[in-house]
């Protein structure tokens, strides 16, 4: 089985879907002018200074950590380490090359996640790739966007959502604290159970608080451990771009990767981590509340920032500085655990690199079980009405119950293959949809040259 899932993961992940993530990154990148660039600066700003007025259901800064609640997860400390382990230093820097191009796809996400919701019978806001396919590109392509919704579900209920956070908690648990995985299990099942029956405002709720603490204490920890090894950072940025552009010569218990091994880690660990193109996030973007659609683009792309450009670099730097990144015999998941482990037992004199990257670990993959479930919601509410969001809750958690018990290299086999699938109606609607996008962002940007109000900018 573990074959037939790394034949077909390697199809789907083929150079055409990754030309596709990059290339629709690159093509708004120029038509948008290098607004991830130039705005940047404003995009930080409105983070913590955005109105909160319009329509919606959460404020924009929630609707930023649901978001991030859900992409900031494994990806940024287990997928970083597989993708040096397998592509070396060099994927790094492919993963900066997608995530600058993603933020561009993540900002015409949140525009057409704004442009394009809709109320559901719960008159609760409901967006996403499956609502601008609908009523972007007209109803006549209503078939590529249910093919969006089943694969958001798939994603939710066998990929990112559920068993990939669960197998990282309960085996983090297990080998630091020595408590059953099957235990950790239960335990987690029944707190997502409390946690997602209370919709939106319960999941945005937890990841306002959680997301932020939990995000800034892991920058700290791998920047503390950057300081001590700080003579080495230089060389590690040598590896990283000769490693981009030549093959990786074998070190220790590395045995070397070509350029093309580190093109495919780099992106493919990259868009696992971040989701831009992957249509997730504007799920959660939709139910922001706000007058602009641009405005929510602009926060939106801040996710992709944070997650890939803050959060996976500090990883990949630590797994470099530290040397563990070419470990013989170790495995991609433990890395980063050695990483924290040769430095911070040093300095406290205790064994707290475990216990932190637990800790750590543990809250990312949570909130990501949060965010997902969200997402599969959403899906599950698109395809088949209100009427089946209970028992698609109830489902999800015991699918975290039964997460516990599952094989981790085939867990990231169906992780990537279903995120694949995912991601190819939303990257043709965004293309679709460019035009759409480009107007809406100049609208807004005339807006800050001459402050008006929504409504007398619509008037004139």
């Amino acid at each position: 089985m573990i074959h037939f899932l790394n034949q077909l993961d390697s199809f789907i992940w083929g150079p055409p879907l990754l030309m596709l993530l990059i290339g629709t990154g690159i093509m708004l990148t120029i038509r948008l002018k290098l607004i991830q660039l130039i705005k940047l600066p404003h995009a930080m700003t409105l983070m913590f200074k955005s109105k909160n007025s319009g329509q919606g259901d959460i404020s924009p800064f929630s609707a930023l950590c649901t978001a991030l609640a859900a992409t900031v997860g494994t990806g940024n400390i287990i997928g970083v380490a597989t993708a040096l382990a397998a592509g070396g230093p060099g994927a790094l820097f492919w993963m900066w090359l997608a995530a600058f191009f993603g933020m561009a796809t993540k900002y015409a996400e949140g525009v057409l996640a704004i442009k394009y919701r809709q109320l559901d019978e719960n008159q609760e806001v409901a967006g996403g790739p499956m609502y601008y396919i609908t009523y972007g590109m007209g109803k006549r392509y209503k078939p590529l966007a249910i093919f969006f919704a089943f694969s958001g579900i798939l994603v939710a209920l066998l990929g990112i959502g559920t068993f990939t956070q669960v197998n990282a908690i309960t085996s983090s648990i297990e080998s630091t604290l020595h408590i059953k995985s099957e235990f950790v299990g239960l335990v987690l099942a029944f707190i997502v159970l409390v946690v997602t029956f209370g919709g939106i405002k319960s999941i945005s709720k937890v990841a306002e608080k959680v997301v932020p603490v939990m995000a800034i204490s892991y920058l700290m920890i791998c920047g503390f451990i950057l300081i001590v090894n700080y003579q080495a950072i230089l060389p590690a940025f040598e590896m990283i771009f000769k490693g981009a552009f030549n093959q990786t010569a074998a070190v220790g218990g590395f045995t070397g990767a070509t350029v093309a091994t580190a093109i495919r880690n780099g992106i493919a660990r990259g868009v696992f981590s971040n989701e831009s193109g992957l249509g997730s996030a504007p799920i959660a973007a939709a139910a922001a509340k706000t007058e602009w659609a641009a405005e929510q683009g602009l926060i939106s792309m801040m996710g992709t920032f944070i997650d890939s450009l803050m959060i996976c670099t500090l990883t990949g730097l630590t797994l470099m500085v530290t040397g563990v990144w070419q470990m013989d015999g170790v495995l991609a998941s433990s890395l980063t655990e050695r990483a924290f482990n040769t430095v911070l037992p040093t300095v406290f004199k205790i064994p707290l690199g475990s216990l932190l990257l637990m800790i750590c670990l543990t809250l990312f993959a949570f909130t990501t079980i949060l965010g997902w479930n969200y997402y599969g919601e959403r899906c599950c509410q698109f395809l088949f009405g209100v009427k089946s969001i209970t028992p698609y809750r109830i489902i999800f958690v015991v699918m975290i119950g039964s997460g516990a018990f599952l094989q981790l290299e085939a867990v990231w086999l169906i992780a990537d293959i279903v995120n694949g699938l995912m991601a190819l109606p939303n990257l043709i609607a965004i293309i679709a949809l460019s035009k759409v996008v480009v107007s809406e962002t100049q609208l807004y940007l005339n807006h800050l040259k001459c402050p008006v109000s929504h409504l007398e900018s619509l008037e004139s």
